[in-house]
């Protein structure tokens, strides 16, 4: 029975693969497993006594607000165009040189991931509007779906991200509990600043290695990704388009991750300057209408419904799972694995990275994080760079075959002359190049904690 909390996380993944919903799967697995455990005389049901106490800390939580005007950002800048016409003055900046349209995706892609945050809609975004265009000039079909995938799951990283925000909030509840039960009691803070702070040069590092490898691949091999005919490319309209598409979503940027960084407001605040900034960018595009208006709003609202849902469901499992006193088991078997906190470590990061293939970010970051985090921070981990290294393992999970969530995502838009086996094989360098970025956050931690150490000194 001491492995009860062990076995209804299994549990729940089993639900999950069977395609459940996942709050449902959550919330229902912990109950039903509470209720045999209580009839076992094995679960304190008092434990469940604390849920209208945990509902109304997420319903008051100022954080969170950020979430659905981050998603409205994303969806606003989406559904008026406005993420078309950044590829179209990106393609005529960079299309006349080899790669050059590769190149264009992938700095569209970490845009629009800074602007959504939300991996599947920025893969499934550049699917629809770079893979036609990327085929239509000969690129190869899986450096193509490989740099759309990539690119798309840059929205892990990049602030201003939904994963981060959401997975600051989580690291920061950890982080106070782990120096609590070292008996610390004025403990230090972390805030979704001090992550997006953190994210910003693993972020960069890992645009400019995936630039570097199509850089490398048009000397290795210059038909797979051919330049835009002359004739196509439009030379004179060049400098408009790059004003009128371009800098107007690099200002609304600047803005939101400027004033976080900066300190002149919170996530929360710089998330309802970005959703204005999205709606008056959409009115100067003249695409602001009552039917974008409608199809954003309920967008939005769907996406936002499916967030709080889960992070509902995850609390009763959270709960139950510490009834079951799964939260102790979890501290014993890390401090006895061998190798100390590199092991523990280790662990983490590989069942994260598997859990990747059949859990959103949500989900992992709701349910496994408040498990494992208090136990590494108790290690002596920085919260930082653990919330980063995290970020970075789940966007990897992502891109790789067979489950990864990029993939089926742009296999449900790619056209049916794209196989399968031509995706895989694209993203296969990504996946390389992630597993360095990785490695290198891993070996200097400074990549990611001298940013955060230099804006927020103590």
């Amino acid at each position: 029975m001491e492995y009860i909390a062990l076995y209804m996380f299994a549990a729940a993944c089993i639900v999950l693969l069977a395609g459940f919903p996942v709050a449902f799967t959550l919330a229902g697995t912990a109950l039903a497993f509470a209720f045999f455990g209580y009839q076992a005389d094995v679960f304190d049901a008092d434990f469940l006594f604390a849920l209208p106490n945990r509902l109304f800390g997420i319903m008051t939580n100022q954080t969170l607000i950020a979430v659905p005007l981050f998603i409205f950002m994303g969806v606003m800048l989406e559904k008026s165009k406005i993420a078309e016409k950044l590829l179209d003055s990106m393609a005529s900046l960079f299309g006349s040189l080899r790669g050059g349209l590769g190149i264009s995706v992938t700095l569209v892609g970490m845009l629009l991931a800074a602007s959504t945050g939300i991996v599947g809609a920025t893969v499934v975004t550049m699917g629809l509007l770079a893979l036609p265009s990327m085929m239509r000039r000969n690129y190869d079909p899986s450096i193509a779906t490989g740099t759309i995938c990539a690119s798309g799951t840059l929205g892990q990283i990049i602030p201003p991200s939904i994963v981060l925000v959401l997975l600051g909030d989580v690291l920061s509840s950890a982080y106070q509990q782990a120096q609590l039960d070292m008996g610390i009691f004025s403990p230090d803070t972390v805030s979704v600043g001090d992550l997006f702070a953190g994210a910003i040069i693993p972020g960069m590092l890992l645009v400019g290695m995936y630039l570097a490898y199509l850089v490398m691949m048009t000397f290795l091999k210059p038909n797979s990704m051919p330049a835009i005919p002359v004739e196509e490319a439009d030379a004179s309209n060049k400098l408009k388009n790059l004003f009128q598409g371009l800098l107007p979503p690099l200002l609304l940027m600047f803005c939101v991750l400027g004033s976080i960084i900066g300190g002149i407001a919170t996530p929360t605040e710089a998330a309802s300057v970005g959703a204005v900034g999205a709606i008056l960018l959409a009115a100067m595009q003249k695409q602001l209408t009552f039917k974008v208006l409608k199809e954003v709003a309920q967008s939005t609202t769907s996406v936002t419904s499916m967030v709080f849902m889960i992070l509902i469901g995850a609390s009763v499992f959270s709960l139950v799972f510490r009834g079951f006193e799964g939260d102790e088991l979890v501290h014993e078997l890390l401090s006895d694995l061998p190798g100390g906190v590199f092991g523990a470590m280790l662990i983490v990061m590989l069942i994260m990275f598997l859990l990747g293939f059949v859990l959103d970010f949500i989900e992992i970051t709701f349910v496994v994080v408040p498990i494992v985090g208090p136990v590494l921070l108790a290690m002596g981990l920085d919260p930082v760079w653990l919330g980063i290294m995290i970020a970075i393992n789940l966007q990897t999970s992502f891109l790789t075959p067979p489950f990864g969530f990029a993939l089926f995502y742009l296999r449900g838009v790619a056209p049916p002359s794209i196989t399968t086996m031509q995706i895989y094989k694209g993203v296969a360098p990504f996946i390389v190049i992630q597993l360095m970025a990785l490695c290198a956050v891993a070996y200097w931690p400074q990549l990611a904690t001298w940013l955060p150490d230099i804006i927020y000194p103590e």
